[in-house]
């Protein structure tokens, strides 16, 4: 099924036919945009549909319909309206196309679908007929999809989660924002399709941890480059090859963002390949890392002061003990109490299972890693103890992060 629905009409100072029009489109078109966004290509690719033309002779003039299915995107979308309105001859004649609408289908199927369930509704409630407007108002609120907030002097479309996360994630457009809230991420903001990146989102990544989450297209690798030239970009995750933010599905997006990789890591593997522009990258990423951690001095004092309050008990040097070599972890409560023992393996699993400060501390035989970390902080763990630590490029402030030689 298409995403959008292009209607646009034609006037032709002249007789001719359907296939001419069509014809006129194709042939003025080409090469426009390069091979990759050329209207055979993208219909090859089932990235636009069968343009169907209607049309009908008035006073000497050929008057008509176009209609377009698109799957593309918003952005792209709106550049292949603009190349067909381009067109300005069929045949030997002056001719002229004009948008007229643009419809969402997804929306338009969603309409249906809830003009259809208060239908069964009104046939289901025979026996007390509810009113039909209070029954489309009770559906449309229980399908409603969260509307973003106009976030920063710049009105970015956002979550209300941005201002109170530590991390924000930062998307393309806000079809991308909707879907994510659908998911409930509330932490997401979008780039507001602006050419340079807003000040909003530079300010956010001076105070945030920034995760990049762009599409899986040639679009969101040059987005991407701009953001890592303009701002310090934490992780970075991509939608799978070919889809879009706005249309992957929950697993998609949590699978997406589980993948995400830091980004000096990212960069680092691109250059040693020999990729000259990674290089360069890396190096304004590194200057933008080592330039936040500049400006923070007060903010590590404060974190050990706070650390600085937390007891560990001696008998967590015992069980550390009866972890070598086992590749378990031991969960606590905040009175150090064991909780559950696991395999090390199924830690980032249990921890997405529990409630908010469920789990006080985590001991374990493994390494330290940047995704425990990010989802341990999430659920308010106050401690991790592992047999190694990775490289980390953020430590929450209010989360201890200590080694087996640390207590040992």
């Amino acid at each position: 099924m298409a995403k959008y629905l292009i209607k646009a009409k034609i006037e032709v100072n002249g007789v001719v036919e359907k296939h001419d029009i069509i014809g006129a489109i194709f042939g003025q078109t080409e090469g426009l945009f390069g091979e990759h966004f050329d209207l055979r290509t993208l219909q090859e690719k089932g990235r636009v549909g069968r343009i169907i033309v209607n049309t009908r002779i008035q006073n000497g003039k050929t008057i008509g319909e176009i209609i377009i299915p698109s799957n593309l995107d918003r952005i792209e979308t709106a550049l292949l309206i603009a190349m067909i309105e381009s067109v300005e001859r069929v045949g030997p004649y002056d001719a002229k196309i004009k948008l007229v609408d643009i419809v969402d289908v997804r929306l338009e199927k969603i309409k249906r679908i809830i003009e259809r369930a208060a239908e069964i509704l009104m046939v289901w409630s025979r026996e007390k007929v509810p009113d039909i407007k209070e029954v489309l108002k009770q559906l449309q609120e229980k399908t409603k999809v969260p509307e973003p907030i106009p976030y920063g002097p710049d009105n970015l479309p956002a979550g209300i989660g941005v201002d109170k996360s530590d991390t924000v994630i930062v998307v393309e457009g806000r079809a991308d924002v909707i879907n994510m809230l659908q998911y409930g991420y509330n932490n997401v903001i979008a780039l507001g399709g602006a050419k340079k990146v807003s000040n909003t989102i530079k300010e956010l990544a001076k105070k945030k941890k920034i995760i990049a989450f762009l599409d899986g297209d040639h679009a969101g690798d040059l987005i991407l480059k701009e953001l890592l030239r303009e701002i310090k970009v934490d992780y970075i995750a991509r939608a799978p090859p070919g889809k879009e933010v706005e249309d992957l599905t929950h697993k998609e997006i949590e699978e997406s963002l589980k993948k995400a990789v830091p980004t000096l890591e990212y960069l680092e593997k691109l250059a040693k390949s020999g990729d000259k522009e990674a290089q360069y990258l890396l190096e304004i990423q590194k200057k933008f890392h080592k330039e936040l951690v500049k400006e923070k001095p007060k903010v590590v004092e404060k974190t050990v002061e706070v650390l600085e309050t937390i007891t560990i008990p001696g008998k967590v040097k015992e069980d550390i003990k009866s972890l070598y070599g086992t590749l378990e972890a031991i969960i606590y409560d905040k009175n150090w109490e064991k909780v559950k023992r696991i395999p090390v393996r199924d830690l980032v699993t249990f921890l997405n299972t529990v409630d908010k400060e469920e789990v006080y501390a985590i001991l374990f035989d493994g390494i330290i890693t940047q995704r425990l970390i990010d989802v341990a902080s999430d659920k308010r763990v106050k401690i991790i103890v592992g047999a190694k630590m990775s490289k980390i490029t953020y430590k929450p402030q209010d989360l201890l992060i200590l080694t087996f030689n640390d207590l040992t």
